[in-house]
């Protein structure tokens, strides 16, 4: 399965720097500091929660790395865009207060927005792709928040947002172009390396870039040495494209509808760029096993940009191994169809669930005798779908498919191989 890295080109990258100049690593962005992100962390003291911090036992022997696992998930509305919300809505004037605030996002944002709005008495307007699942739009209303559904991408529905501001006069909030929607989302990184200790890497998912941005500023400055990846999906991997002098090609269905991006933010952009943050990408597959490894074995709920870290380190095991790296679960706002669906399709993937089609003579206790070979070698049919009239290649036969539960793959080859010593004709599926 194809993977990709993309780094941030150097300013100078047609020639070696200068003596005396700045190596990309040694960069500053001008635009959020340290100092900024420390005044947002005073800022939304007690109005964001300060989340653990936790190191699986589980997932260090998976990934073969010390994982720690930063669980903003446990943010009263499920993610870390809390921070950067309650930094921006903390900064409003009396004017814009009195007037209103508009948002535009995919879910989490909204419901960041609308909750600090309503904790500062600030009216909200929030706009959402339709697409967006039922389970945040709820959620966003149950803050107070009005919600307007429209368009079918992030793009459309900003474009919106942008609309709507103008007509009425509404404070747009960015979901992450904003300066002190950065320094808040940045306060993530304090706290990760006020309770880590030592760090060889720290791994951040990407959507518009304001959390690794935000992130990757305050390491620059108060651990140098510290390597800090962004993570985005193979469909949506906007930021590696920019970053690498590629044009922006992005699109199809997701699990990470969250950093499902195709315009990502000017700031962060050159702020990642003039840090030389690297980006890799991960695939579609591999997001949804860190949502299930993270279900089994962290015991922790993770939407799938919220699993996108976890990803990226099983996807580039070389990169991390042996190594102590922290990660963030960033959010938790998972549609639960979608969460059983990842679970069960994880299953299939790991062998735990054995798809069997089978071609067997239409005579009495077949059925029966297949049942017990299955029992005997210790699987669980858990599922049977028998077809005599359509699906067989004649009438003395009939096509059997069994959905069986086994503890792993060599449980399912020997149920394999007890159907096959019965001399039917199995294919896996």
């Amino acid at each position: 399965m194809p993977l990709a890295r993309a780094a941030a080109p150097s300013p100078a990258a047609a020639s070696a720097p200068a003596p005396g100049a700045l190596a990309p690593s040694d960069l500053r962005p001008a635009a959020v500091t340290l100092a900024d992100v420390r005044a947002a962390a005073e800022r939304i003291r007690g109005a964001v929660l300060r989340t653990p911090l936790v190191e699986p036992q589980a997932i260090r022997r998976i990934a073969g790395a010390e994982v720690l696992l930063k669980l903003d998930n446990l943010q009263a509305t499920g993610a870390f865009k809390e921070r950067g919300a309650a930094n921006r809505l903390a900064l409003l004037s009396a004017r814009e207060r009195a007037a209103g605030v508009i948002a535009m996002s995919a879910g989490n944002h909204a419901q960041a927005v609308a909750r600090h709005a309503a904790l500062r008495g600030v009216s909200a307007t929030i706009v959402m792709p339709r697409f967006t699942p039922a389970t945040k739009v709820v959620r966003t209303e149950g803050w107070g928040a009005n919600v307007v559904l429209h368009g079918e991408t992030l793009a459309e529905a900003a474009a919106h947002a942008h609309e709507l501001a103008l007509r009425d006069g509404l404070v747009f909030v960015h979901p992450y172009d904003d300066p002190a929607v950065i320094a808040g989302q940045g306060t993530m990184a304090l706290e990760i390396l006020e309770d880590a200790g030592e760090l060889d890497a720290l791994i951040l998912p990407v959507g518009g870039g304001g959390l690794l941005a935000g992130c990757a500023a305050a390491v620059a400055e108060a651990r140098p040495g510290l390597k800090v990846y962004g993570v985005e999906v193979q469909g949506y991997p906007a930021m590696a494209q920019r970053l690498a002098g590629q044009p922006v090609s992005v699109g199809g269905p997701t699990v990470c509808e969250g950093i499902a991006v195709r315009d990502v933010g000017e700031l962060p952009f050159a702020m990642l760029r003039d840090m030389g943050v690297e980006v890799l990408v991960v695939p579609e597959a591999t997001v949804e096993q860190a949502i299930a490894v993270l279900a089994e074995n962290a015991k922790v709920t993770a939407e799938g940009a919220g699993a996108a870290g976890l990803a990226a380190i099983l996807a580039f095991p070389a990169l991390f191994a042996g190594k102590r790296v922290a990660t963030t679960v960033c959010g938790g706002n998972i549609d639960p169809r979608i969460l059983a669906n990842v679970l069960l399709r994880n299953l299939l993937r790991d062998g735990r669930f054995l798809r069997l089609h089978l071609e067997i003579p239409d005579r009495p206790g077949v059925l029966a005798d297949i049942s017990a070979r299955v029992a005997a070698a210790g699987g669980n049919i858990i599922e049977v779908s028998h077809q005599r009239l359509f699906a067989s290649p004649s009438v003395q036969t009939a096509e059997l498919e069994l959905m069986v539960e086994v503890r792993d793959s060599v449980q399912g080859a020997a149920i394999v191989s007890a159907l096959e010593a019965g001399d039917y004709v199995v294919r896996r599926g």
